[in-house]
Order: C-alpha cells, then structure tokens, then sequence
C-alpha cells in the first residue's frame, strides 16, 4: 500500500456484503482486499454467515432496517468512490441495496453476484436471482461472474471460449456496463477471464496455481478492483491490476483449516511478518 502524505484522506470504497466467520471470503475478505490495494475499506454487513474452511453450517440475514440505516450513515458522511456488492442473499436484501444505491447516486458499483459457495451452500435465494438482474444489475459498471454463476444468469452451459462470450452477452442485456467473466473454474483455461463492454472483449491471461486454499478468491478479485476504481484507474487498467494481486494473493495462500484454506491478502508484508 502506498503512503499518503500526511493530512491527506484515502480514497474510500464500500463493500455490502455477508460476513464469513472464517475470515477468508465475504465482507472480511472484501475489507483486506480493499485495504491491501491503498483504499480506506468502509462496510455494510447484511448477513451472518456460520461459516469455516469447509462448509456454511448457518446464515442470518439482517433486519433491512439496519442495512438501510448503515448504508445511510456512510454516505452522509463519507466519500466514496466506489461500491462493492458480496452475497445479498434475499430479495429484499437486494431490493434495499438498489434503492439505496441508486438514492445516492453510488458511483463505480462492482456486483459480485455471489450465488452458491464452494461447499455448494445456496447463498442467494432463488427469488433473489431475478431481483438482482433487474434492479442492481443496470446499476453496475461491473458484473463478476464466476463460469458456475454466468450459466445461471445467462441459462446456457459453459464449456468453450464462444460460449464464454455468449453468456457475457446475455448477462450484459440485463443493463450493467460492463461484464467479467472469472475463469477460475474454466477448465479449458482456468486463469483467463474475459470482459465484455458490449462492443468489445478483452481476454485477461494469468498463471495457473494448483492450490486448494482458494477460498474467498472471488471476493478478493472483485474488491480488489473495486479498490482500483476508487483510486480512479479506468475499468481495463483496474481489471489488470486486481489480477495480479488475486494471483500473487493465491501464489501465497494459507494453509489453514481443514478444507479450502485462504488467499493471503497482505502476502507482501511476509518477510515482515
């Protein structure tokens, strides 16, 4: 993280999003990420998850009033600069979220249209799904989609590079800007995402990391670039600069816990550490 002269405020990003009591995805992964990419993190949890490195045993979600609320203390009184979506898991949720996003004329929202966790956990209910596309989705300079998650959205299945390219189409009529579709469980190639801007797309390359610890990678990808556009970096340059941290934050990952261990948001400070 670079240094700000004294006296000079950082930029701010907000994630909402569910918190991940493991600390390796949701709302925790989003605040390092964002942190660990030279932002001042600002929060809104929506829901509890009971949740490790294996499984998502239980989930809670918050009253909309306290989501409301949180979300109307930040903006009347902090700037931000952009705005990060994580698992909303209901429809009213989503609904609150929109509206008050779009009140507040939030700038650079980033959705990570968080759907099914890695133990297979349904993270956003079905009812949610249509919610999501037709009220978050138009406001979004970016959708971020993992391959499991744009076949759902798009109602295609996946299984070459074209069919990549139809599902960013589809899921970009739903209105947002611009669409990134994570390649992570692409397995003809698995570190390759492609943005879609509804003229052009752009193909992303990065090394391949035979891990299990790549819990919360999604989460941190996405935040990471929402970081990026607070500080005012062009989507394109934002998308590159978020792929390499995710990739050197899972070249370092953690080996803790019994199943997917995490990303290591702060792998940097290692040899300090």
């Amino acid at each position: 993280m670079a240094t700000l002269p004294a006296g000079v405020a950082p930029p701010q990003a907000l994630t909402i999003a569910a918190s991940d009591s493991g600390g390796g995805a949701g709302i925790q992964a989003d605040i390092k990420s964002i942190h660990a990419n030279g932002v001042y993190a600002l929060s809104v949890p929506v829901a509890i998850t009971a949740q490790n490195t294996k499984t998502i045993t239980m989930v809670h979600a918050l009253p909309c009033e306290i989501i409301s609320a949180q979300i109307d203390a930040l903006f009347n009184d902090f700037t931000i600069s952009a705005v990060k979506t994580g698992m909303l898991f209901s429809a009213d949720i989503v609904g609150i979220v929109s509206a008050k996003l779009q009140a507040f004329e939030a700038k650079n929202i980033v959705v990570d249209p968080v759907m099914i966790s890695k133990s297979g956990c349904e993270l956003l209910q079905p009812d949610a799904i249509l919610r999501m596309t037709q009220n978050l989705f138009p406001l979004a300079i970016l959708v971020t989609p993992n391959i499991p998650e744009a076949e759902l959205l798009a109602k295609m299945k996946i299984t070459t590079q074209n069919d990549v390219k139809e599902a960013a189409c589809r899921i970009h009529q739903s209105g947002c800007q611009n669409v990134l579709i994570k390649g992570g469980h692409f397995t003809l190639s698995p570190a390759t995402d492609l943005l879609y801007d509804g003229n052009t797309f752009t193909t992303f390359h990065g090394e391949f990391i035979n891990t299990p610890n790549t819990h919360g990678t999604g989460c941190t990808y996405s935040a990471a670039i929402t970081a990026q556009l607070a500080k005012g970096k062009r989507l394109p340059d934002a998308v590159m600069i978020a792929k390499k941290y995710i990739t050197e934050a899972i070249r370092h990952s953690l080996a803790i816990g019994h199943g997917n261990g995490s990303t290591h948001h702060f792998y940097f400070l290692q040899n300090e550490i």
